[in-house]
């Protein structure tokens, strides 16, 4: 086979791996730290990892969960995974105990991949916490930690490979020869306006088609270097960074916890040409008083969404950053995280006003209220339709119909705007849902845990405009009868329940809140009241 001739991509990760390992073997395939990787090494570690998931009892369709930050050992966890048949539960990092005990509990996971130590948490004691408070996990069998210190009852990482038998490797390597790209590969979990996390179920075969053309767009090729900031748990990590990089034969980068000055040394460092993020990375490192001190040249493609982005700051990507490639994308678990995508030519004017075009085999409608379609440049519901919608919610048919039409339209509940040609630009959201720095929170959820404080009689959240982050929370409080919380106080609670993105930035105190005939918070007037307050405080 020539040079020139193009190798198929196969629709499935022990297939894909493999084919990496053949094409790229000798090439470096992960760089963390001291440790490199190649790719012919990824795929050997990948398949012990199965191995000993085989030897340990996994069988076909048993969900393992991953709940880590961004490292190497994350990345051959997930390959082994899939190469024994399993199932990924990708869990936030930044969840506590009883948030992640949900979503352990709810995909009925059977072995967990964790670590200890990671920003101070000790997510093993998390758990058992969480269990004592009635949180339990039945289905979990074993707990192996990737990084840290090993609990009572936990299993290190190398001892759990090295358990590994040549019986576990031989059915391990049948499972793999037999992977399908429409199995099960992953359980996603976003929360909804229900406040309860739903289980989306992703199939590979979308992942990497999606995610090839995204490849293509961005120009990457062999030898890139994509430092992943983006946390492997998300869409946009997993499908937006390992998959083209083991696709493209790139050198994943992992990056556990952005702090713009060790980003920079790392672009420099590393000569790291490929950056995928939200807005507010690029922002941060445009702003950075210490940029000129840094070598940025290495870098040539980026890729950004999940939140607006100014065109301003496209501008300075490109001059200040140096980056040649450009471009923005929509996407969202229910679309295996990629539904549109701007050309690698589109002017900055486009990126940035824009979410790109569909994908290749992927169909876009903007309708109103009614279901009808809008003419072009009205705003209206965006629906989506094709090989990228998940086929539903775990274990949730109704939830999956609420949100799949019978004629397979998924109904995103984003407002966009759609012009002449056929490029999207997504103005507002139909939920209450908004973005923090990238990352989706559904005030129903953070209403929920609120509730539970002793000071707290009624409480609702919604999202206010920031100038680094796109959004963050404003909780306004109807105290209970046993007195109003204190804004710091309650900040500092709220941080012990839940994921440190969820957490309001404002709290503020009323007597009570806006309500509509049918007793529904009008959010629309707190939203008035908001931009009030915001005002004030400037202005004070």
């Amino acid at each position: 086979m020539s040079a020139a001739t193009p190798v198929a991509v196969p629709d499935n990760y022990p297939a894909l791996v493999d084919r990496a390992a053949r094409l790229f073997g000798g090439s470096e395939a992960i760089r963390d730290g001291d440790m490199s990787m190649t790719f012919a090494e990824l795929a050997e570690r990948s398949e012990a990892c199965a191995a000993a998931l085989v030897a340990n009892g996994l069988q076909p369709g048993d969900a393992v969960g991953l709940w880590a930050p961004n490292a190497w050992e994350w990345v051959v966890a997930a390959m082994g995974t899939l190469r024994a048949g399993g199932v990924i539960v990708p869990v936030n990092t930044r969840f506590r105990g009883r948030e992640a005990a949900y979503v352990l509990s709810r995909a009925r996971v059977k072995l967990l991949f964790t670590v200890v130590g990671f920003l101070g948490y000790d997510y093993v004691a998390d758990l058992e916490a969480a269990s004592s408070d009635g949180h339990t996990i039945d289905s979990l069998e074993r707990t192996v930690i990737l990084r840290g210190d090993t609990p009572p009852g936990t299993t290190s990482f190398d001892e759990f490979v090295a358990a590994a038998t040549p019986d576990g490797f031989a059915e391990a390597a049948r499972r793999a020869a037999a992977a399908a790209g429409d199995d099960l590969g992953l359980v996603m979990f976003t929360s909804g306006t229900t406040g309860l996390p739903k289980g989306v179920m992703i199939r590979p075969a979308s992942i990497i088609r999606s995610f090839s053309q995204y490849a293509d767009e961005l120009g990457m090729r062999a030898g890139d270097r994509m430092l992943v900031i983006n946390p492997f748990f998300h869409a946009f990590g997993f499908c937006g960074s390992i998959t083209p990089c083991i696709v493209k034969g790139a050198t994943i980068l992992p990056h556990p916890v952005f702090e713009v000055e060790a980003v920079l040394e790392r672009i420099q460092s590393e000569r790291v040409t490929v950056l995928p993020g939200p807005p507010a990375i690029f922002q941060s490192m445009v702003n950075s008083a210490g940029l000129d001190r840094y070598d940025t040249s290495s870098l040539r493609s980026a890729i950004t969404g999940a939140a607006a982005i100014p065109v301003e700051t496209v501008v300075a990507m490109r001059e200040r950053l140096g980056f040649e490639t450009v471009i923005t994308a929509f996407g969202m678990t229910e679309t295996h995280g990629l539904a549109t995508i701007c050309s690698a030519g589109d002017p900055p004017e486009l990126v940035a006003s824009t979410s790109g075009k569909a994908l290749a085999g992927i169909e876009l409608r903007v309708v109103d209220d009614d279901g009808h379609d809008v003419t072009a440049g009205e705003p209206g519901e965006l629906l989506v339709r094709g090989y990228c919608v998940t086929t539903g919610y775990l274990d949730d048919p109704e939830q999956t119909a609420k949100t799949i039409d019978s004629d397979g339209w998924l109904h995103t509940g984003d407002i966009c705007v759609m012009n002449e040609l056929g490029y999207i630009d997504i103005t507002d959201r139909k939920k209450d849902m908004y973005i923090n720095g990238g990352f989706n929170v559904y005030p129903a959820e953070v209403e929920n845990v609120m509730s539970e404080h002793p000071l707290i009689g009624q409480v609702a959240v919604i999202g206010v405009p920031d100038e680094r982050l796109g959004e963050v929370g404003a909780a306004f409080v109807v105290p209970s009868p046993a007195g109003a919380p204190e804004a710091d106080a309650l900040r500092a609670w709220c941080r012990e329940q839940m994921a440190n993105y969820k957490v309001p930035r404002h709290f503020w105190n009323v007597e009570a809140l806006p309500l509509n005939p049918s007793n529904k918070v009008l959010k629309t007037d707190l939203r008035e009241l908001a931009a009030e307050r915001l005002g004030a405080e400037l202005a004070g």
